[in-house]
């Protein structure tokens, strides 16, 4: 039940949140945790208090979390079998890194709202996935993803953008013909024709065309 399986995937995160009382029935008891993360076993952690997961973010089994610093995945994200998330890392110099006995460093990771993550992706220390992105299976994201892009590869590079209207910056303005619909437009079409044979039954006389230019923009 979605109730035991919450309940297992909230240790996770470490979240604390008392689970609603059961419902009357079972159908109505799994309808209580429609919008709550859905996480598949096994799940490898570190810490498991660096873990924030939006609504509907599904998990496919055997995802790492490395949470040496937060790692947030967005609402409605899906994630690939076999996925990590590393955000910690260790210093380049040896004699720093100094095996067992050095310091452990991190970077946060930010996963955005709407994503789709293949399988086998690796996920580096101060990534931040924009929103609404895809990332390839098998790849290796080293540097932040602009949103609503695909991206892929060893090192992931972005190969082009998504077309979608979630997107702010791909919403065009609404013009008047798009408002247009139904009876409306048979209207507006009949009105347009009109307009052209009164231009040119009056051509000559333009201040009568001009008068009538003007009544008809009012239809």
């Amino acid at each position: 039940m979605q109730r035991e399986r919450l309940t297992w995937s909230r240790s996770i995160t470490d979240d604390k949140t008392p689970l609603p009382p059961p419902a009357t029935t079972p159908e109505e008891d799994e309808a209580l945790f429609d919008n709550d993360p859905w996480v598949e076993p096994p799940v490898h952690i570190d810490y498991g208090t660096n873990i924030r997961l939006g609504d509907n973010v599904f998990l496919n089994f055997n995802a790492v979390f490395l949470d040496t610093c937060l790692i947030s995945i967005g609402s409605r994200t899906l994630v690939g079998p076999n996925v990590s998330f590393f955000s910690g890392t260790h210093p380049l110099d040896p004699a720093l890194r100094n095996g067992t006995q050095g310091p452990e460093l991190g970077k946060e990771i930010q996963i955005g709202e709407d994503c789709w993550i293949g399988g086998n992706v690796v996920i580096l220390p101060g990534v931040t996935l924009g929103r609404g992105c895809v990332v390839g299976a098998g790849s290796v994201v080293t540097k932040d993803v602009p949103d609503f892009c695909v991206t892929a590869g060893n090192p992931a590079r972005v190969l082009r953008k998504i077309e979608t209207q979630m997107d702010p910056s791909q919403r065009g303005p609404v013009s008047t013909k798009d408002q247009v619909m139904g009876a409306e437009m048979l209207m507006a079409q009949q009105a347009k024709k009109l307009s052209e044979r009164l231009q040119i039954e009056t051509r000559g006389v333009p201040e009568l065309a001009k008068e009538l230019e003007v009544t008809l923009s009012g239809l």
